[in-house]
C-alpha cells in the first residue's frame, strides 16, 4: 500500500500541471482582460494607459511565457498578487474562503451518504413496490430539476413566503453578541438551504448506484447462505450485504468531488456565501487571472486528493484490491 501511495502521489504532479496548462490556455482564450475592465471605466484612459497596465501584470508577454512566470512562482507556493483594487496575495483571499466551502461540501456528502444509503438499500429489499417505484420517480424528478432553479424556489418558499429561513450569507448581523450555542445555531439556519440544494442531485445519484449495487448482491450466494442460517435479515442486508455493495460507491465518493467543488460557484453565488465559488465567479468577470489559477489548482487537488483516498478507502474495503495493490 505504501508503493502504491507513493506512486500516486508521484503521478499527481504530471496530471496537475496538464491541468494548469489547459486551465491557463483556456483562461486567457476569453475575450478581454483586467486591463481593459479597467481602463473602460475611466473615460481619460487610453491605450497608453492601457498598455502600461498590460505591462505591469505581465500581459504583453507572449502566453508561455506567463505560464512559465506563473509556474516558477507556483513552485515556490507563491501565487501571486490578485489583480483586483486591493492587490493581496492570491493564497490570502482563498484561505478566507476555502473553510466555508470545504465545511459545506463535507456537510453535503454527509447528508448524501445519510438519505442515499437507507433509501438505495430499502428500494432494492422492496423491489417493484410501490415504495421502490415512488422513490424511483422521485430520484428523477431530482435529476431533471435545475440547481439554481431549486435554489431560487427555496429561497422563495422558506425565506420569503415562510420566513423560517435567511437566504443570505453564512451569519446574521448580531452574530458577534451571540454566546457559543448561538452563533452555532445561526451558522446552521444559514447553511441549511445551500447544503440542500448542494446535495440534492448527488442524493439521487448516489441512491440509485447503491439500489443497483444493492440489486446484484443480495442474489449472492453467500447471502442465501446467511439467510440459510437463520440471520435476521436487517443483519443480512447490513452487515453481509450492504458492505459489499458499497465498494463501487466508495469509487463515486472520490469522483464526486469536482461536481460538488464545481457546484460551489452556482449555489455560493446564489445565496451570497463567501466562499470559494463565489471568489470564482467574481475573479472570472473580472479577469483576475492570478485568482482563477489559484482556486483551479487548489480544486485540481483536492480532486486528485479525493480519488486517491477512495481509492485508498477502496482497498481497505475489499482485501483482494488490497492483494492486487501489494503485487504492482
Amino acid at each position: 500500500m505504501l508503493i502504491y501511495l507513493v506512486k500516486r502521489l508521484f503521478w499527481m504532479v504530471p496530471v496537475l500541471l496538464g491541468i494548469t496548462i489547459i486551465s491557463f490556455g483556456v483562461m486567457h482564450l476569453a475575450p478581454g482582460d483586467i486591463t481593459t475592465l479597467e481602463t473602460s471605466l475611466n473615460p481619460r484612459s487610453g491605450m497608453e494607459a492601457r498598455e502600461k497596465l498590460r505591462e505591469a501584470y505581465n500581459l504583453d508577454e507572449p502566453l508561455h511565457v506567463q505560464y512559465w512566470l506563473w509556474l516558477k512562482r507556483v513552485a515556490v507556493l507563491d501565487f501571486g498578487q490578485s489583480f483586483s483594487s486591493d492587490n493581496r496575495p492570491v493564497l490570502t483571499k482563498i484561505g478566507e474562503r476555502l473553510p466555508v466551502t470545504l465545511a459545506i461540501n463535507i456537510a453535503s456528502l454527509l447528508v448524501i451518504l445519510a438519505v442515499a444509503l437507507p433509501v438505495g438499500v430499502i428500494s432494492a429489499v422492496r423491489q417493484n413496490s410501490l415504495l421502490d417505484r415512488s422513490l424511483t420517480v422521485i430520484v428523477f424528478l431530482a435529476f431533471a430539476i435545475p440547481g439554481f432553479w431549486l435554489a431560487l424556489l427555496l429561497m422563495v418558499l422558506f425565506g420569503v413566503q415562510l420566513g423560517w429561513l435567511p437566504v443570505s450569507g453564512i451569519h446574521g448581523f448580531d452574530y458577534e453578541q451571540l454566546g457559543f450555542w448561538g452563533k452555532l445555531g445561526d451558522l446552521a439556519e444559514h447553511l441549511v438551504l445551500p447544503v440542500v440544494v448542494s446535495a440534492f442531485a448527488g442524493i439521487a445519484a448516489f441512491s440509485r448506484y447503491v439500489r443497483s449495487n444493492m440489486l446484484e448482491v443480495i442474489r449472492q450466494d453467500y447471502v442465501l447462505t446467511a439467510r440459510a442460517k437463520g440471520l435476521a435479515e436487517r443483519t443480512v442486508i447490513y452487515r453481509h450485504a450492504l458492505r459489499n455493495a458499497l465498494l463501487p460507491v466508495i469509487t463515486l465518493l472520490g469522483l464526486s468531488v469536482p461536481g460538488l467543488i464545481g457546484g460551489s460557484v452556482i449555489f455560493e453565488t446564489i445565496f451570497g456565501i463567501p466562499g470559494m465559488g463565489q471568489l470564482f465567479f467574481n475573479a472570472v468577470l473580472m479577469r483576475d487571472y492570478p485568482v482563477v489559477m489559484g482556486i483551479l489548482v487548489i480544486g485540481a487537488i483536492l480532486t486528485l486528493l479525493g480519488n486517491l483516498l477512495a481509492d485508498l478507502a477502496y482497498a481497505w474495503a475489499d482485501p483482494r484490491v488490497r492483494r492486487g495493490l501489494a503485487s504492482s
